[in-house]
């Protein structure tokens, strides 16, 4: 297959503040070795993947490259014993879509060590539906539920809840049986968040304070944050005591302006969640969960779906901050 063809989205820098996106033909050839060539049926559009395609250093270091962090497909070659032509497979996180060809292609070539199987009675579209976004949304209520965090006990509070991460993690939580307080800076999505099962919107204004007060009145007795910044740190000081934060994003700012105060007056604990390095086996705990008994019947008002030529436009939705709920891309 070596002089096989394919279409894939390419970003190109012109300059240091000016990158294309545009769809070319490709070369199996060109792609990277790894132990296995996998054919992209599915892919999904993830926050990163958008860093990735405006040219942001901190996700892609050289250019041209191909993003895309999430790709379910199929194995056209194997050199792994764990898998062989044919199989379904997941690929997601590692260096897919950051430094290595990614899921914006219609083939990639990794490691078996970045793959999973996709669980059995799980579509491939279904699988992006989730995604990164989902696996990441579903390892923050995961963590929470451990804690433990039990239904009944209180309101748990997500933000951005409209965004990948937060639109799933406010389904999951209400399917779990949880109280979802889900904030938007978004007026028009209430409906979209109410079908989700959030027992109440809030507003970005309403979980942001910037008082400088070091504690503020107990609210939440968990929270799942996608954002960062001051509004992280507003959830962390009205979280009530005993409580936990997850935090897994930095799109409003990477910086915490907090004091100690939450975590040794009030016993708050902060819990990161990663995506890119966890463990496989963790990945496939997790991915089981969400094909099983965490799995969601309304994930197609979660999506929209487009093919490549369409993407650049929902990348420019997304770093813009309009994009609601998930994107996903047809290869096929």
């Amino acid at each position: 297959m070596q002089n096989t063809s394919y279409n894939a989205l390419v970003v190109t820098e012109i300059d240091a503040k000016t990158y294309t996106q545009e769809v070319q033909e490709k070369n199996i050839a060109e792609l990277p070795d790894g132990d296995l060539l996998i054919r992209v049926h599915f892919s999904s559009l993830n926050y990163k993947d958008a860093l990735s395609a405006s040219g942001n250093r901190g996700v892609t270091r050289r250019y041209p490259h191909v993003p895309g962090i999430d790709a379910a497909g199929v194995v056209e070659e194997s050199s792994s014993s764990g898998f062989k032509p044919g199989d379904r497979v997941i690929a997601s996180g590692f260096d897919i879509g950051m430094n290595t060809s990614g899921g914006f292609g219609q083939y990639i070539r990794i490691p078996a060590a970045w793959a999973l199987h996709c669980p059995k009675g799980f579509s491939l579209r279904e699988s992006m539906i989730y995604g990164t976004a989902g696996f990441t949304a579903a390892q923050s209520v995961k963590r929470l539920t451990d804690f433990p965090l039990v239904p009944g006990q209180g309101k748990i509070l997500v933000t951005g809840a409209t965004g990948g991460v937060g639109s799933i993690a406010t389904a999951l939580l209400a399917l779990l049986g949880y109280q979802v307080s889900a904030m938007s800076g978004k007026p028009e999505a209430q409906e979209f968040l109410t079908r989700l099962g959030a027992a109440e919107i809030i507003a970005r204004q309403e979980a942001t304070d910037t008082s400088g007060k070091l504690l503020l009145k107990e609210k939440w007795v968990g929270v799942v944050d996608t954002v960062g910044g001051e509004i992280l740190a507003t959830a962390i000081k009205s979280t009530c005591y005993g409580g936990a934060v997850t935090c897994c994003g930095n799109v409003a700012s990477g910086d915490l302006p907090l004091s100690v105060y939450p975590f040794i007056l009030r016993g708050v604990s902060l819990l990161g969640i990663d995506s890119a390095k966890c463990p496989i086996h963790i990945r496939e705990k997790i991915w089981q969960k969400l094909a099983g008994d965490w799995r969601l019947e309304n994930l197609d008002s979660l999506v929209t779906e487009c093919n490549l030529p369409e993407l650049p436009g929902f990348i420019e939705r997304m770093l813009q901050g309009r994009q609601t709920g998930r994107v996903i891309v047809n290869l096929l």
